[in-house]
């Protein structure tokens, strides 16, 4: 998989406004009405990053839950990252 540079970053991250960089990471937080709809979030990240082999970063504190993607094994950010940002903005707006 191919290392995406700062210039195409940029540009997927126009599409994805939830999204921030850090880094070689791209981060988003999601706020949930409670604690079992964020891990119902959770449970449907999951289910799409398997479906990808690509799997995020997830820290839940109750229904505040900070996600962050990297594709470790490249060593920053790849279209794989933002395929699965996208995914995720899909589950939250479902979730909302």
């Amino acid at each position: 998989m191919n290392l995406l540079d700062d210039s195409a970053v940029d540009d997927r991250l126009t599409g994805l406004p939830e999204w921030r960089r850090e880094g070689d990471e791209i981060r988003r937080k999601i706020i949930a009405a409670d604690f079992p709809t964020a891990i119902r979030i959770v449970d449907e990240i999951a289910v799409e990053a398997e479906k990808l082999n690509h799997h995020p970063d997830i820290d839940i504190r109750w229904r505040t839950l900070h996600l962050a993607l990297s594709t470790h094994d490249a060593g920053g950010l790849t279209e794989m990252d933002f395929t699965l940002a996208a995914r995720i903005d899909e589950i939250a707006a479902a979730n909302a």
